[in-house]
């Protein structure tokens, strides 16, 4: 159990360093900035950059970066009472109908006892006079003895149709897809769910090498948190098909870090997503885009936006030149003939 308990306060430091704001200075902009779990935006001629923490930067080029207000830099009230503290998780923004949404996920490490709540704004520009975060609460929660999946790692998208849909997921059960009203703020009823992506158990055991101590007790009320390495979801729209990215095997072990993104497609946003060889993700397909190289320890949590014409994926990286600190990446994409992402050298 001290085992357990010294790992994932570890992994939990960890992930609070890399939420804070460290780079390479130079002058009142950042290069190399550090970064957990980013998504991306274009707003009033800036580029924003949000990560766990609700850490936000802002760039002019891609290149450097400043860093503004954190949102809700308050833990909100309903996650208060649920017992929640400190900061949300892996955001994700999306812009629909004039507004910005921002998804965000608090969780108790190690366990399922987590919930996604949602922000609005009419613009990230801080200097607008319409720049307010407003927190539109929960959406959804998994509760351990109840729930065999895991409420973290949100993504939203809006399908051709203009229906929105929430992706979400980690080890437990894999990633799983839920239907949105038309506020985008709430569970649709009657409600429409979907999975999207699963590994067989086992997956991170045999990645780390050895039982690392973080998997709940199967005696407990936890359901296993499996061993199925996934989490991360983003679905991207090119070339009429929808591609759902994750990242596979295991984040926030620094060197030890054995993150990489993998991509299949689906005609329909609801799935199955299919890779190149054609095995289904929910069988633990999945074509590699991604992975650590000789800098990098491990690669993942990616989000991919269009910028001026430009397939951006944005993903971070646990980088050998500064203590395997995780680092913003920004890697363009191109599209091979047959329609599958590939990463610019």
């Amino acid at each position: 159990m001290l085992k357990r308990i010294l790992i994932a306060a570890g992994l939990l430091a960890a992930l609070t360093l890399s939420a804070q704001p460290r780079g390479n200075v130079r002058g009142t902009e950042v290069v190399d900035p550090d970064a957990h779990d980013p998504v991306a935006a274009f707003c009033d001629g800036r580029y924003y950059v949000f990560t766990t923490g609700m850490t936000v930067m802002s760039s002019a080029d891609l290149k450097t970066w400043r860093f503004e207000d954190r949102v809700l830099p308050e833990t909100p009230q309903w996650a208060v009472d649920k017992g929640f503290r400190g900061m949300p998780w892996a955001p994700d923004i999306q812009y629909h109908n004039g507004l910005w949404y921002i998804y965000y996920s608090y969780s108790r490490f190690g366990k399922n006892t987590s919930a996604i709540g949602v922000a609005t704004n009419k613009t990230l520009n801080p200097a607008s006079p319409d720049f307010k975060w407003e927190d539109q609460g929960m959406i959804v929660e998994s509760i351990p003895g109840r729930d065999e999946w895991n409420a973290i790692d949100a993504n939203m998208i809006v399908d051709e149709d203009g229906t929105g849909w929430l992706c979400f997921g980690s080890f437990w059960r894999g990633i799983k897809m839920f239907k949105l009203d038309e506020t985008l703020t709430r569970m649709a009823e009657p409600q429409e769910w979907y999975p999207l992506c699963r590994r067989p158990e086992g997956t991170a055991k045999d990645i780390a090498g050895k039982d690392d101590g973080l998997q709940p007790d199967p005696r407990g009320t936890d359901f296993d948190a499996g061993n199925g390495a996934v989490e991360a979801p983003f679905i991207f729209r090119h070339g009429g098909y929808y591609y759902l990215f994750v990242s596979y095997d295991l984040c926030c072990r620094g060197k030890n870090s054995t993150y990489n993104v993998v991509v299949g497609r689906s005609e329909k946003v609801t799935g199955p997503y299919i890779d190149k060889d054609g095995v289904s993700l929910m069988y633990g397909g999945g074509t590699l885009v991604a992975k650590g190289d000789d800098r990098y320890a491990g690669m993942g949590h990616c989000a991919v936006v269009n910028f001026g014409g430009k397939d951006l994926m944005f993903l971070h990286g646990y980088d050998g030149q500064a203590d395997y600190r995780s680092k913003l990446l920004v890697k363009e994409i191109a599209w091979t003939p047959d329609g599958w992402p590939t990463l610019k050298k």
